[in-house]
């Protein structure tokens, strides 16, 4: 019998499923699913998904890396807002991973909810957007 991932929630969007963060959090909570943060190093130190199986896999890195991917596990995918995660996904797509998901809003939209963190003010950002951002205090 097969297993159907993600409890039959979640919404298409862009082709993809998409998860609350609140339905995203349960399924990686409860062990159903393993969240694959795809920010890049920079943007991992200061705020972190805390559920017990997570992968920081790196964008720039997902295509030299998949080998550390369960092909037969569902996998849901994560970046700061939702938008990276995406271009992650049609990549895994392409290269025959088949129980994927997206993190809808990405980290932002779990901390909006209220969800689990790990956060490490050490590592706090600094900029005016996303593309200036650079560590605090260097």
């Amino acid at each position: 019998m097969e297993v159907i991932p993600f409890s039959g929630s979640g919404f298409i969007s862009g082709g993809f499923l998409n998860l609350t963060p609140r339905d995203a959090y349960y399924e990686a909570k409860t062990g159903k699913a393993l969240l694959v943060d795809v920010r890049e190093v920079a943007l991992t130190g200061y705020k972190r998904f805390d559920v017990p199986r997570v992968i920081y896999l790196p964008l720039s890195e997902l295509e030299k890396r998949l080998d550390i991917l369960p092909l037969d596990f569902p996998l849901i995918i994560a970046d700061s807002t939702g938008l990276r995660s995406h271009e992650a996904m049609e990549i895994l797509k392409s290269k025959g991973f088949m129980h994927i998901a997206n993190l809808a809003g990405g980290i932002v939209e779990w901390e909006r909810d209220g969800l689990p963190l790990i956060i490490d003010n050490k590592e706090r950002l600094d900029g005016s957007c996303m593309c200036q951002l650079r560590p605090r205090n260097r």
